[in-house]
């Protein structure tokens, strides 16, 4: 039996745990260091990645953070294409999986709000979803809390600190 507040989803019978291996998760993420080192390099060169007169130019140690970084990557990729013995195993558990989504989804959320309705108000949304829907907890204790910590914060970063913040409608309408 679970407590309401055990986050690990209890395991059905019959319901498939494998996800993706642990061979193609090593190779994705390499790729995908790859290609991110292969930017760096790419604007470091733009910016200049060359020792001028008086010094590096701004670019130069991005750059090679970019080389050794694209350099340990493509090894990485190699080794796992070529070997012999892949690891096949299973990289995470369809219910470690749905747990990482649940706290995913709710961030990516918090992330797009804050375009349109600015970080204080995406932070109230946030906190109090996901004290909700995760937490377990009722609408009378998540909305006091997720008015309360931004609030907080508003004037913490806003008022004492004097550190803008992405704001929307609500605080423009306060004059902020």
């Amino acid at each position: 039996m679970s407590d309401k507040h055990d986050l690990v989803p209890e395991h059905k019978p019959g319901q498939s745990e494998r996800t993706v291996s642990t061979r193609a998760m090593e190779l994705a993420v390499a790729a995908a260091l790859m290609l991110v080192a292969a930017v760096v390099m790419s604007d470091s060169w733009r910016v200049g990645a060359g020792w001028a007169v008086d010094g590096p130019q701004a670019g130069y140690f991005p750059f090679y953070i970019g080389v050794i970084m694209f350099v340990a990557s493509a090894i990485t990729f190699g080794v796992h294409v070529l070997t012999k013995a892949p690891d096949l195993s299973n990289f995470v558990d369809r219910s470690a999986l749905l747990l990482v989504l649940k706290v995913l989804a709710p961030t990516v959320g918090f992330v797009v709000l804050i375009e349109f309705v600015g970080i204080y108000v995406a932070a109230a949304i946030f906190i109090s979803v996901f004290m909700v829907w995760l937490g377990s907890y009722s609408l009378v204790k998540a909305i006091p809390v997720g008015v309360a910590v931004p609030a907080v914060l508003f004037w913490l970063f806003e008022i004492m600190f004097l550190i803008p913040l992405p704001k929307g409608p609500l605080e423009a309408a306060l004059g902020y």
